[in-house]
C-alpha cells in the first residue's frame, strides 16, 4: 500500500495545476477530432462539441474551479486570435475566385449579421430572458475572441458571450449541411460564406475540412463578420436593447 500514496499525491497536486487543464483540453479535442474523423466527418461528431463534453466533465469529477481551469487554457486561448488572423493564407489563396461575388458578399453579411442579431435578442426578450441574457445575445455570431471584447465595449458578461458564441458554432457546423441542402446552394463559395457568417471559427473549421473554397470563403465571412461586428455592435446595442 505504500506506494499509492506518492501517486496520490501526484495526482492531487496534478489536478490542482494549471498544467492538467491545458493537457485535458487538448487531450479532449484530440479525442473529438479521432471519433470525427472514424465517424468519416459527420457533422453531429462535431469535434468540439465532444471536447466540451469531456472538458465539462472532467472537471466536474475533480471539482476543479473554472478560474483553476482557466489558468491553463489561457494559452489555448490566446491562440484563438493568432489562428483567426491565420486565416488570411487560404483567403489569399482564392483572391481570384472574389471576382463579380463582392456585392453578393457584402449583401450577405449585412443581412446575415443582422438576422442573427434580432432574432436571438428577440428571442431571448419573447421568452423573458433578462438584460444580462440579451445583451450576451448581441456578438454570439461573431468569433468567440472578437465576441468576448465587444460584451466588455457594451457591458455584457464576456464570458456568457463566449458560452453563447461556442454555441453558436457548434450547432451552426452540426446543421449548416442540412440546411443548406435543403435550400438548394451547391456553390462551395456560397455554402462556405453562409457558414462562416452564422457559425464563425467552429463553422469555419467544419467547412475547411469539407472543401478548401468553402472553408476560404468561411473564413472570409467569418473575419468580415468580426470586423463589421467590433464596429457596429457597439453602435446599435442601446437601440436594440
Amino acid at each position: 500500500m505504500t506506494p499509492a500514496l506518492p501517486i496520490a499525491e501526484i495526482w492531487v497536486y496534478l489536478a490542482g495545476s494549471p498544467l492538467f487543464a491545458l493537457l485535458l483540453t487538448l487531450a479532449a479535442y484530440e479525442i473529438g477530432v479521432t471519433i470525427y474523423e472514424r465517424a468519416n466527418r459527420n457533422p453531429f461528431a462535431n469535434p468540439v462539441a465532444i471536447a466540451v463534453i469531456i472538458v465539462a466533465i472532467g472537471i466536474s469529477l475533480i471539482d476543479m474551479p473554472y478560474t483553476k481551469y482557466f489558468e491553463g487554457a489561457q494559452f489555448i486561448h490566446f491562440l484563438l486570435g493568432t489562428a483567426t488572423v491565420a486565416l488570411a493564407v487560404p483567403i489569399y489563396q482564392c483572391w481570384d475566385s472574389l471576382r463579380g461575388k463582392v456585392l453578393p458578399l457584402i449583401t450577405s453579411l449585412l443581412c446575415g449579421g443582422a438576422v442573427s442579431i434580432l432574432t436571438a435578442v428577440f428571442t431571448a426578450r419573447l421568452f423573458g430572458a433578462d438584460m444580462t441574457i440579451q445583451k450576451a445575445m448581441l456578438a454570439k455570431s461573431v468569433t468567440a475572441p472578437i465576441a468576448m471584447g465587444v460584451a466588455e465595449r457594451i457591458s455584457a458578461s464576456p464570458t456568457l458571450t463566449a458560452v453563447f458564441a461556442v454555441c453558436t458554432g457548434v450547432i451552426g457546423a452540426i446543421l449548416a449541411r442540412y440546411i443548406l441542402d435543403a435550400l438548394r446552394l451547391t456553390a462551395w463559395w456560397q455554402r462556405g460564406f453562409a457558414i462562416g457568417v452564422a457559425a464563425h471559427g467552429i463553422g469555419t473549421s467544419r467547412a475547411m475540412s469539407i472543401h478548401p473554397e468553402a472553408g476560404a470563403f468561411a473564413g472570409l465571412a467569418m473575419g468580415m463578420h468580426g470586423v463589421a461586428g467590433a464596429v457596429l455592435i457597439p453602435l446599435i446595442a442601446d437601440v436594440i436593447i
